[in-house]
């Protein structure tokens, strides 16, 4: 939410924070809950060779913009969470992002151990035993807080794996009042829960071993009223495999009516991803919906780009879906290059007000202080770049040709300079080195007044930076970034991405917006992918911005900055993101867990019911044979299926087709032509279709059929004909 609170490291967490200053501005009833971390994220400092060295201050809950809950008695309300042979003390706080409350749970208590007390300690904690114990705080600590405090919510919204416990806790505590079992439980509060990932690789999921969990979850687990077993089934990858792994993604996934990922590569890279968890359903038919990304305008705009947006609007300052379009059109060019030239001059200020405070923090101020007063040029067309510093994101890949960029960056007829800002986990020792190989870049005696590696990145230094920088700079492995929104927050600040086409850039790019590096078809390598961005950077990006008229304007790049910020910035903020979310995702579920919730889970326990007799009746159900026949233009399918104990009203017959180029499914439903004469004898099923295909690119299948049901999250049970 901002700097003043810094218990966030990176993307993940300043997107929480603006997904919740837009749900305050839209109105929507929105409670958050997270965890107070009394160290946060590192702080960053560079030693004298760019070595990365990592300082852990202690955010004191008096120095932070938090207050104490209070219950209704008026006293501080503790949450006591059951942990083998002890009770650990949850202290409760609450920060306000206007409308929406963000209560906090911290284990920092007098009554807790000295571990106990470190549970909540530190942000992405690499001692996996902490790590369980922090996801059990968030979950189960979270749900028992909104319980403490009277909040019923319709809806629970995972924001990663990493809170799946709640899934658990939420059904426990509707068992209970209703007086039902777990598992009708289940079924009426996992319509209320929406799940979404941030990951595009299984190895970022979190996984623990199952005695652990078994320890650990050991009061969840007899809250429940269920076998450990049940508990660690639902985050294997193969329930049955009793030696696999607990992954808290697959808790999730199971947990949840509806699960999204972040842009639309990201969609469709989960959906291979989660595949394995819903055998024999075809890819495009996995679960996984994705809702893009978007970052909050008014948070990340600069001074200089807020004066032009309040500007724009004549009739008043206003920031409603769209209605930047039609106000930008009618901005002049002057006015945009005045702009972007005063926002570059902020962030040229900004730099060497860092550099000078980074001198004095390693006492060298005189020396730091002179180079500061030099460092950068107002005018020159400035890159930025700052991430997370790990492989896939390849930092350093700027540096792949050091000659070439030494040659791009020293030009004295068309200057460019670079702006470089990025951590990496303590424990990243590839990352550390390429802070380090950064860094070092950097402070060569040849470029130090071009280019500039900033310490300490925080949501200060992004906003600087994203504010001046002219090209914002991105070079992950496709498909490896789920979204990435530092690219959005220049967008409204006239800054132009030059990207890979990952995440939500693969999306958004149009080649009058921006540039892209590489194409769709498959990874390039670090080589291809570097001589890409030089190759750009040479004989596209730089004359662009150095072509000027006679009025000294560069009229292509203007009109580049105008389309990018007119076509893009609405589309990627966090108001259209939540709006959504709202549509598509919270009122939908809402509506479905009142309707399974009512009438004392009447809907929940009928459905229950029903998926025990389809997983016992299901084994049974087998196609015996498909005849096809055809004329001049139509196919003709008719498949017979053996329907074992089941009636033909349980089960939906269809043929299923890919389009062999996009693989899009095509289902067409198939009639039932001839019932069952007796017990024991296959129903036949019939469709038509034209021959646009060959027949082999049809195949009968069948599954259960029952409304409302969320299909195959909570039915993944079917049958292909070619499985016979």
């Amino acid at each position: 939410m901002t700097e003043a609170l810094p218990i966030y490291s990176g993307g993940l967490e300043m997107l929480a924070g603006d997904h919740l200053k837009s749900a305050s501005s839209q109105g929507i009833p929105l409670v958050a809950v997270g965890l107070l971390y009394q160290q946060g994220y590192f702080r960053q400092l560079l030693g004298e060779d760019g070595s990365q060295m990592e300082v852990f201050p202690y955010n004191g809950p008096g120095s932070l913009p938090v207050t104490q809950l209070k219950g209704a008695d008026g006293r501080w309300p503790r949450v006591r969470l059951e942990l083998p042979g002890r009770t650990l003390m949850l202290r409760t706080w609450e920060a306000r992002v206007g409308s929406v409350r963000l209560l906090l749970l911290d284990s920092n208590d007098p009554m807790n151990s000295p571990s106990d007390r470190a549970i909540t300690g530190q942000l992405y904690n690499s001692n996996r035993t902490t790590r369980l114990l922090q996801e059990l705080v968030l979950g189960v600590g979270g749900w028992q807080l909104t319980e403490k405090l009277g909040i019923e919510p319709d809806v629970c919204h995972l924001n990663e794996g990493h809170a799946a416990f709640v899934v658990v806790a939420r059904a426990a505590s509707f068992a209970k009042r209703a007086g039902i079992t777990f598992d009708e439980a289940l079924w009426a509060t996992r319509a209320g829960n929406v799940f979404t990932t941030h990951t595009p690789v299984e190895a970022a999921f979190d996984v623990f071993d199952p005695g652990e969990v078994s320890q650990y979850a050991a009061a969840l687990v007899r809250e429940a009223g269920i076998p450990a077993e049940l508990l660690l089934a639902m985050g294997r990858m193969d329930p049955e495999n009793k030696s696999s792994p607990f992954n808290m993604a697959f808790l999730a996934m199971r947990g949840s009516g509806r699960i999204n990922g972040v842009s639309r590569l990201h969609g469709e890279v989960s959906r291979r991803l989660f595949a394995p968890l819903f055998r024999d359903w075809p890819i495009a038919e996995v679960p996984v919906s994705h809702i893009t990304n978007g970052v909050h305008v008014p948070t990340w705009d600069s001074a200089a780009a807020n004066e032009l947006w309040q500007e724009s609007f004549k009739s008043g300052w206003s920031r409603q879906l769209g209605e930047a379009s039609a106000a930008l059109a009618h901005v002049s060019d002057e006015a945009i290059w005045n702009f972007r030239n005063k926002a570059r001059a902020d962030l040229v200020e900004y730099v060497r007000r860092h550099l000078r405070k980074a001198g004095r923090a390693h006492g060298q101020a005189s020396l730091l202080a002179d180079h500061a007063d030099r460092v950068l040029d107002c005018g020159a067309l400035t890159i930025g770049f700052a991430r997370r510093f790990t492989g896939y994101k390849r930092p350093a890949l700027i540096l792949h040709d050091l000659d070439r960029l030494m040659r791009i960056l020293t030009s004295s007829g068309r200057p460019v300079q670079i702006i470089i800002a990025g951590k990496a986990h303590p424990n990243d020792h590839f990352g550390r080195d390429m802070v380090r190989e950064v860094a070092r870049f950097c402070a060569r005696p040849e470029v130090r007044h071009r280019a500039v590696f900033l310490d300490d990145y925080d949501m200060d230094v992004g906003q600087a930076m994203t504010g001046g920088v002219d090209v914002w700079l991105n070079t992950p492995i496709r498909p490896l970034e789920a979204c990435g929104t530092s690219g959005m927050k220049a967008i409204a600040n006239g800054g132009i991405n030059l990207s890979v086409l990952d995440g939500w850039w693969d999306e958004a790019f149009t080649p009058e917006v921006g540039w892209a590096i590489g194409g769709r078809s498959g990874r390039g390598s670090d080589a291809e992918d570097a001589e890409e961005l030089y190759r750009l950077l040479e004989q596209v990006v730089i004359p662009e911005f150095y072509d000027r008229d006679s009025e000294g304007l560069p009229r292509r790049w203007i009109a580049r900055v105008r389309a990018s910020m007119i076509k893009l910035t609405d589309t990627f903020s966090s108001d259209r993101m939540v709006r959504e979310y709202s549509d598509r995702a919270y009122l939908p579920a809402a509506t479905q867990f009142h309707e399974r919730a009512a009438d004392g889970a009447a809907l929940a326990r009928d459905l229950a019911s029903w998926h025990r007799r389809m997983s016992e009746a299901w084994p049974d159900v087998r196609f015996t044979g498909c005849e096809i026949t055809s004329d001049d233009q139509c196919w003709r399918f008719a498949a017979s299926l053996d329907l074992g104990r089941l009636n033909p009203d349980d089960v939906r017959v269809e043929l299923f087709s890919e389009n062999p180029e996009t693989g899009e499914p095509h289902a067409i439903p198939m009639t039932m032509q001839q019932p069952p004469s007796h017990p024991g004898d296959a129903a036949i099923y019939f469709a038509i279709t034209k021959k646009d295909h060959p027949a082999a690119h049809y195949t009968p299948r069948a599954f259960p059929a029952r409304r409302g049901v969320i299909t195959p999250i909570e039915a993944h049970f079917i049958r292909w004909q070619r499985q016979a």
